[in-house]
């Protein structure tokens, strides 16, 4: 398994909200999360680093005998625990008062993945040089984008594109959407936050996962690359998971 992590806070905003991790841990599972957090005043940036912090503790010491199904509630329990810890931080001091944070994390053991999300940030999975979402964006612009009330291009410039209909610590109660994914020899999980998919289109995220001749941190750095000079908007996260040998790697 090959792991590449960026993260910048963009050419606008000055601090970065959002917060991330990825491991391989001593058992052997591989785990992602990237949090996009949201509320002013620093308030973001806490309330994602908190629920980096409380999903880590909640799956650091995971066993490499559990089934998928108990993978995939194991997922759900940390996110929803990280869910309290943002709410009750958030009711506990005015000067956090709503914020709150997206979430999607991914749990990755022998031949699957396991997916847990809320909110906007994605995760994609590129697999026989095709790119496929795998979350469901909690935005107020893929409802009506759903429901056929607009077009995705309408959706792209539209002026409550940025509103979204569920994130982590803003309600004391949450659902959260689990998915479980195949996962074989040369797939990629790319878990990233919208600065990045705002900025960079689809056709430019496969133009640089299909070079075969970049390492995956060179990809990585592509990516981010292409979401600044794009404008850099907004705070850019990406993690790339390659399930290979890891030979390009450089130090």
């Amino acid at each position: 398994m090959i792991i590449a992590y960026r993260s910048d806070v963009g050419r606008i905003r000055t601090i970065n909200e959002d917060s991330a991790w990825s491991e391989q841990l001593e058992s052997g599972l591989v785990v992602a999360v990237v949090c996009d957090g949201m509320g002013g005043h620093k308030a973001g940036e806490v309330a994602s680093q908190l629920a980096v912090d409380t999903f880590r503790e909640a799956l650091g010491g995971i066993s490499a005998s559990l089934t998928l199904e108990e993978r995939k509630t194991l997922m759900s329990q940390a996110i929803l625990q990280a869910n309290e810890a943002v709410y009750e931080a958030a009711s506990g001091n005015e000067q956090y008062h709503n914020m709150g944070t997206t979430i999607v994390a991914a749990l990755i053991q022998d031949d699957n993945a396991v997916i847990g999300h809320i909110g906007d940030s994605r995760v994609y999975k590129w697999r026989d040089q095709v790119l496929t979402q795998l979350t469901d964006d909690h935005t107020l612009v893929n409802e009506l984008v759903k429901s056929g009330q607009i077009t995705l291009e309408e959706a792209a410039t539209h002026p409550r594109r940025n509103v979204i209909t569920r994130a982590l610590g803003t309600d004391e109660q949450v659902e959260v959407d689990i998915i479980c994914t195949g996962w074989r020899e040369e797939d990629m999980l790319m878990l990233c936050s919208d600065g990045l998919t705002t900025m960079v289109s689809p056709s430019e995220i496969i133009g640089t996962l299909e070079q075969n001749e970049l390492s995956l941190d060179q990809k990585a750095d592509r990516l981010l690359q292409l979401a600044l000079q794009a404008g850099g908007d907004d705070n850019i996260t990406v993690i790339l998971l390659h399930h290979a040998e890891d030979t390009k790697q450089e130090e």
